[in-house]
């Protein structure tokens, strides 16, 4: 069976990457780029896109992002680019506007610039958009045909943002080993790469990404709760951005984000980041998977040493009834969720179960610590 690695054409990252963005564009031939973005998003990139833009003779459109990956949304900006004649777009923000960007390119068939302005996501290196409904509950993946041209990260821009927002992209990154690490053991298509199982390199940075993680997490919060970028800074982010990216691309999803997408069903979780519910994602895989008590444990700690959720409580969902967790569970395991990527047949009681214990378990090590 053949294997295929997933990449974009560019990564760029440091500080002040920022201002090379014309540069980027002019190589694809952008003429006219819409530029979409939320408002904090805006307010920190808009000026600097636009004076690099202007540089080179590009001329841009920017269009506000209405808040949610729905695809109301995206046929919304697609009619936009259409009226004006964009034949470029640039997503500045986090992983819901960056996701809605690269499938409105894909609609237009342009090329696409990803401007994460925070580190929460492993979303702007993929050929993938997660599609919500609305009202945020989890819809479906719209799995692309190509990668993004560029993604272009600048570290100081992730900087200025609050902290919970790198350490939610930890959050998504540290799914990435656990859950390649399942795809590579069940030896079962990756629904991302079209059949392919991992690659040795995609599992080689997956889990680099986990290493990079338990070394420089903690000292990358520290510096970001202080508004410099550093060395541990620099490593975070791409840990989070380019290997958490490319690992889960071509390594493959398991449970950890299906119990993501389970979650998004109680509107209580609302409140918690993508990252943050996928922490607690990785707990619960590892529990269903009946992983090493060492391998959990190292888990927590990590999870606590940053700040990252490790019981139901932590993501928003307080005292949830049995009801709500077989909910939950119900849609972990709909079809098509990736969590079937597990070497052996996984059901709804089995993943309330996993939900319940590893619930239990959170709070406990909250109370006691590791045992």
């Amino acid at each position: 069976m053949s294997r295929i690695l997933l990449a974009p054409s560019r990564y760029v990252q440091g500080a002040g990457a920022m201002k090379e963005i014309g540069t980027h564009a002019a190589t694809f031939g952008a003429k006219l780029a819409l530029v979409t973005g939320g408002q904090k998003a805006l307010a920190v990139a808009e000026e600097t896109i636009r004076l690099s833009l202007d540089e080179k003779g590009i001329s841009c459109h920017v269009e506000p992002f209405g808040g949610e990956c729905s695809q109301a949304e995206i046929d919304r900006l697609v009619e936009v680019a259409r009226s004006i004649g964009a034949n470029m777009v640039i997503s500045a923000g986090g992983g819901k506007v960056i996701d809605t960007g690269k499938a409105v390119a894909y609609a237009l068939q342009v090329p696409v610039i990803v401007v994460p302005t925070i580190a929460a996501t492993d979303a702007p290196c993929s050929a993938l958009s997660v599609i919500y409904t609305e009202d945020g509950v989890f819809e479906r993946y719209l799995v692309l045909p190509k990668n993004p041209e560029v993604v272009l990260v600048d570290t100081q821009v992730v900087a200025q943002a609050p902290a919970y927002y790198l350490v939610s992209g930890m959050g998504d990154a540290l799914a990435t080993f656990w859950e390649a690490d399942t795809c590579n053991k069940s030896a079962k298509p990756n629904v991302l790469t079209g059949g392919s199982p991992p690659t040795r390199s995609a599992m080689a940075l997956a889990r680099l990404c986990y290493d990079t993680l338990l070394e420089f997490g903690v000292e990358a919060k520290l510096a970001v709760e202080n508004g410099v970028v550093t060395q541990a800074v620099e490593a975070v982010v791409e840990a989070n951005t380019l290997l958490s990216g490319l690992g889960f691309e071509s390594g493959g999803l398991a449970g950890s984000h299906s119990v993501h997408n389970g979650l998004t069903v109680l509107e209580s979780s609302h409140g918690a980041l993508h990252g943050q519910k996928v922490a607690f994602g990785v707990i619960t895989q590892m529990v269903l998977e009946g992983r090493p008590k060492d391998h959990l444990y190292e888990v927590l700690d990590f999870c606590m040493s940053v700040g990252l959720p490790i019981c139901l409580e932590d993501c928003g969902v307080v005292n949830p009834s049995r009801e709500d967790i077989r909910k939950v569970a119900e849609a972990t395991t709909a079809e098509g969720e990736t969590i079937h990527a597990t070497w052996f047949p996984v059901t709804a009681d089995m993943v309330e179960a996993a939900i319940i214990a590893a619930d239990a378990i959170g709070r406990a090590y909250k109370k006691g610590g590791r045992p």
